[in-house]
């Protein structure tokens, strides 16, 4: 499949001002001159009027932009083809290109995967690519294109350069072994202590997934706290029910929003207290599993009944009416609701990556964590044999970062996730 010649639109839903249909592959070029006649010039933007091959009958005038491989994005030879976005124009044009030798529809993903597999892009980019056509926040588009632009690939290429000359010495001393001068005695240690700090600052740096999924923000209190009405005043609409009847909310609220550009979940939860009441019951114990769930906890009860959790705050609500202790808030007036949006803000950044952080998902993170632990052992023995098999299982933790081996069925998921054009 990889010799065959792929096409597909990779613009917007039709209809549109402008589409943008592109081919990779070997026969690209070809079909482009069989429907503009006259190849395109490399990388110049040049308008042409596309023509049926089977009976010259006009499709559209389009512009027609040419990227000989392997100096492209898929590595490739590609032709994009920017007409006019109806359907009509899309259809004919794509089954016009179809008919060709060696053309066929792309398979979702295919362009960005022969990328990778040409060597345009690591596993890491391609990753940050998918992470980026899902953002849907400020901080989801930035960490994103970070990754896609290739700031974790830098890194693990001069991790993956240190371990080859530490791996290449190894060998050496093997040779040497049986010396009894030590003209070539390998000592590694004070490298790979460098190295080791590097993975642990990485690893220590908040996960991506936190981006997508969203900071879980919990509010949680007793009966009849204003529990619901600050998740309104949070959410800046009415979406949690608020009476004067302790316990109306039995089951969880669960808005999405954001706060500073951090996608956050925010959840409504039921009063803690002693029922007999069956269904509310239900609810506080799902409650009280929220808590534990939470990455910020916004307690509305007593300081003294606050359950243990590295990030809470203390709510004091109602401000209109009382003072209390904690952060002062009043939902009728709104004071202090956007003083608190800061603060949660504030915590998020312990959760999700700033964005100056290079953050890792869950899969590198646990091969960096592999890589880290074989390092750590080549430090422990002194037999160079050993020390060199430690750095090979390092290097090949490492690899399977980057996709250099070892992750065939990862691409298979990960490629199903973009659309026919990408």
């Amino acid at each position: 499949m990889a010799s065959d010649t792929i096409v597909a639109l990779s613009s917007g839903g039709l209809p549109a001002a402008i589409a943008v249909i592109r081919t990779s592959g070997p026969a690209a070029l070809a079909a482009a001159q069989s429907v503009a006649g006259k190849p395109p010039t490399p990388r110049r933007a040049t308008l042409r009027s596309l023509r049926n091959p089977a009976d010259g009958a006009l499709i559209d005038r389009a512009v027609l932009l040419f990227f000989p491989g392997p100096d492209s994005a898929t590595g490739e030879d590609i032709v994009e083809y920017q007409c006019h976005g109806s359907k009509a124009v899309v259809s004919a044009l794509i089954a016009a290109l179809i008919a060709q030798p060696g053309m066929r529809t792309a398979e979702p993903g295919e362009f960005t995967r022969r990328a990778l597999s040409n060597g345009r892009i690591d596993l890491t980019q391609a990753e940050g690519l998918a992470e980026l056509l899902e953002a849907e926040s400020e901080a989801q588009r930035i960490s994103a294109l970070r990754r896609a632009e290739g700031s974790l690939r830098t890194e693990v290429e001069r991790w993956r350069a240190t371990l080859l000359m530490l791996s290449a010495e190894a060998e050496v001393a093997i040779d040497y072994s049986d010396e009894e001068d030590g003209a070539h005695k390998f000592e590694p240690a004070e490298r790979v202590s460098t190295l080791v700090a590097a993975l642990d600052t990485l690893l220590s740096a908040p996960r991506v997934e936190r981006l997508r999924d969203g900071v879980r923000i919990v509010v949680a209190g007793p009966p009849n706290a204003g529990k619901s009405s600050l998740v309104n005043a949070l959410a800046g609409q009415i979406r949690a029910i608020v009476t004067a009847i302790p316990g109306t909310t039995r089951d969880l609220i669960e808005i999405p929003l954001s706060i500073a550009g951090i996608p956050m979940t925010l959840v409504d939860t039921a009063g803690l207290r002693a029922t007999d009441d069956e269904v509310e019951r239900i609810g506080i114990d799902l409650a009280k599993r929220e808590i534990e769930r939470a990455d910020i906890l916004l307690w509305l009860g007593a300081d003294l009944d606050r359950p243990a959790h590295p990030r809470s705050l203390l709510i004091a609500t109602k401000a209109d009416l009382q003072v209390g202790v904690g952060h002062s808030v009043s939902t009728v007036t709104s004071h202090g609701v956007d003083d608190l949006k800061s603060l949660i803000a504030d915590m998020a950044l312990d959760v999700v990556p700033s964005t100056e952080q290079l953050g890792l998902n869950a899969r590198e993170a646990e091969l960096v964590e592999q890589c880290r632990q074989a390092l750590l052992r080549s430090v422990e023995v002194n037999d160079p044999v050993l020390i060199a098999e430690e750095l090979r299982l390092a290097r090949s933790a490492l690899d399977r970062v980057s996709g250099i081996r070892g992750v065939d069925q990862l691409l298979d998921a990960l490629f199903s996730r973009f659309c026919l054009g990408k």
